[in-house]
């Protein structure tokens, strides 16, 4: 990543009180950047708040569903870079309210998008899309010429979201590149349902941690500081003239199941005397995923910067700095959308 080339460069971060777009948005800052945040709900945890960003950007309140408000933001402040991270996340909420997730993760992404396309200014797009939009394959790990497949809602509206992108580079050029991640984690996730945050709650309350499935699910996980670097990474590229309408993977290559997660994150806290209960109920789910981030190291010169025991040593330290605190703020659930 190159901070120079940074400051006083006109951004626009979608999902700032997110896990990745607090992250994002403190880096930004640091390299002198100008940062317009869309934030829906305030999240009284989240690290926008906590590292005191809100006071350091400029924070617009509204939703992704709102198209004239997309493009009043992107024109009115001149932006140059968009990072479009804003989503509804969470799986187990997909598949209760695939309405509005659908409605956030597929008409926000063309609100975004279509608002981009508008404007004279932007110079580069990314967009936030995940391993999900592949579905299920029974090659791995996934390359980024794998179909597009998803089946359930939420990999269902990361697929579309992810076509409709390459269709605004095919048809108009718009400079948008798409990243699609493993599982984030890192300092910041406030949903507890998740499985680090969970498990590390757990630990720390000195209770045993909760498996939702059988604990065998293969997945990448992937430390949120190295998401903040992918997605700088990639904005550069596209600000270069390169990678429009390309696709990028971006993982560690380290794949582990659920149970060994929970392992590392136990010898992470030093508590190894509590093994989780297995619940095995986790429907809808993708048995294996994984990525090859073969073509990031080859095209965009990227490679990972932390260990997973790197990553998890700081995630707890994290967590246990939040529950020391003796006023913390009140722990939400959060979709992390606007």
């Amino acid at each position: 990543m190159t901070s120079e080339m940074w400051r006083r460069k006109r951004v626009f971060v979608t999902g700032g009180t997110g896990l990745v777009g607090a992250w994002l948005i403190e880096w930004l800052v640091g390299a002198g950047a100008d940062v317009v945040a869309l934030v829906r709900d305030g999240v009284p945890g989240s690290n926008f708040y906590r590292f005191g960003l809100d006071k350091q950007v400029t924070v617009v309140r509204g939703t992704l569903e709102d198209y004239p408000l997309m493009s009043r933001i992107i024109n009115e402040y001149e932006i140059e870079v968009v990072f479009h991270l804003a989503a509804q996340t969470i799986v187990g909420i997909a598949n209760a309210n695939p309405l509005s997730t659908f409605s956030a993760n597929i008409e926000g992404t063309w609100n975004v998008l279509e608002a981009a396309r508008l404007s004279r200014r932007v110079k580069a797009v990314v967009l936030a899309s995940s391993d999900k939009a592949y579905g299920t394959h029974e090659v791995l790990p996934y390359t980024e010429d794998a179909p597009l497949i998803g089946r359930h809602p939420y990999d269902v509206s990361k697929s579309c979201a992810d076509l409709i992108a390459q269709a605004y580079w095919v048809t108009y050029k718009l400079p948008v590149s798409i990243t699609r991640c493993g599982n984030f984690y890192g300092g910041g996730d406030l949903n507890f349902n998740r499985i680090v945050p969970g498990t590390i709650r757990s630990l720390i309350d000195g209770q045993r941690p909760i498996i939702r499935s059988d604990g065998t699910l293969i997945r990448d996980y992937f430390y949120v500081k190295d998401g903040v670097n992918a997605y700088v990474t990639t904005a550069e590229k596209l600000m270069a003239g390169e990678a429009g309408g390309e696709a990028y993977n971006f993982s560690n290559e380290i794949q582990v199941n659920v149970r060994e997660l929970v392992d590392i994150i136990c010898q992470a806290a030093g508590i190894t005397n509590l093994p989780p209960i297995v619940l095995n109920d986790a429907p809808n789910e993708i048995p294996h995923q994984y990525l090859s981030a073969a073509k990031a190291r080859r095209d965009l010169k990227w490679s990972s910067g932390y260990t997973m025991e790197q990553g998890m040593a700081e995630t707890v330290a994290w967590y246990r700095q939040y529950f020391a605190e003796p006023q913390r703020p009140v722990a939400v659930t959060s979709p992390e959308r606007g």
